[in-house]
């Protein structure tokens, strides 16, 4: 959960209380809004004020839950070991462990706040029981395996290990144009410290080629947003606001046209897909802040972006054997996904 702007180009303390104010008018959002906010504190040096917010966020109320408790207090831990806090980040971050999410960013967190600090067993441990747990789940959610992977198989080549069948998988996956094996190579940080004018050039071209990637992968930093409707919102929205009728004449219809435009933009070429789901208090209060009508079409698209932007969206398509994204509770497979 970091900021994409640099150090360099962006007022982190300025952004964070920008961020901090938006949660207070979009109180659906506040999690993702106040989790930036604290990254952008943490940018600034700021990071006993980022703690704060994770503790607020933690100390929700129990009728509104978080969405991701475990990479609240995965993101909190590496914050305080971060300003001196070691006993209480590791108690963080044991709490983490042991609550065994299915999610892979707060292992991956949890696992590189023990490598960036040298404790390069316990980091391995986490990886690989990260990888495990995701691995086990029912279904296994192998789809979001590659970080946990890529992160085991750096601990592993600066512990020296031998490479196992996960190191395997993990190189078999990499899409980046230098393989893992080199690109984890630990010599390659002498190269960075080296007088000889050749090594040095040899690795910032390497470091070109990476960053091309890195750069390509983060393109589109949102993802491309389908509006979704659940049957209550919807009917509730077209009661409000009759006139969109003409634009959702019925639930089912509504979701056959989002799968339907969800695989023209796949059969595109268009790439991080998502779908985001709507509430009716949500878009008026957005349409308030943008002095616009609810019964306004061309708001709708303009909605469903900004939603995508805090983080709101879904990605497209679930595996087949995942609950289908419509909220009927089939799989995929067996839904939308139906061929």
């Amino acid at each position: 959960m970091r900021p994409d702007t640099s150090a360099d180009s962006v007022d982190h303390i300025a952004e964070a209380e920008r961020l901090e104010r938006t949660a207070g008018l979009y109180p659906e959002d506040a999690e993702q809004l106040l989790l930036q906010a604290a990254a952008h504190l943490e940018l600034a040096g700021a990071r006993e004020r980022a703690s704060k917010l994770y503790d607020l966020l933690l100390a929700a109320s129990p009728a509104v839950p978080l969405e991701r408790p475990d990479l609240v207090k995965a993101l909190k831990a590496a914050n305080l070991w971060e300003y001196g806090h070691e006993a209480e980040a590791r108690a963080n971050l044991d709490g983490v462990r042991l609550a065994a999410p299915r999610a892979a960013a707060p292992w991956v967190i949890a696992a590189e706040a023990y490598e960036a600090h040298d404790d390069l067993e316990a980091a391995h441990q986490t990886f690989s029981e990260g990888a495990q747990r995701l691995l086990s789940a029912e279904p296994p959610a192998e789809k979001d395996l590659q970080p946990l992977l890529v992160g085991r198989h750096r601990v592993r080549r600066l512990m020296g290990s031998e490479h196992d069948e996960w190191d395997r998988l993990a190189q078999e996956r990499h899409a980046g144009p230098v393989p893992l094996d080199e690109l984890h190579d630990p010599k390659r940080i002498w190269s960075l410290g080296s007088n000889n004018p050749e090594e040095l050039q040899a690795e910032i071209s390497r470091l070109h080629a990476e960053l091309g990637a890195y750069r390509a992968a983060l393109s589109r930093p949102f993802p491309v947003a389908v509006l979704h409707w659940p049957a209550d919102e919807l009917s509730e929205l077209t009661d409000s606001y009759p006139t969109l009728a003409d634009e959702y004449p019925s639930h089912e219809a509504h979701l056959a046209a989002i799968e339907s435009a969800l695989r023209e933009l796949a059969a595109s070429g268009t790439q991080n897909i998502g779908i985001v789901s709507a509430t009716v208090p949500s878009y008026e209060a957005f349409a308030a802040s943008e002095g616009a009508s609810p019964a306004d079409t061309e708001l709708l698209p303009l909605y469903a972006t900004t939603l995508a932007a805090r983080g709101r969206a879904v990605a497209w398509p679930p595996t087949s054997t995942e609950d289908c994204w419509c909220g009927s509770g089939r799989a995929y497979g067996e839904c939308h996904g139906v061929i």
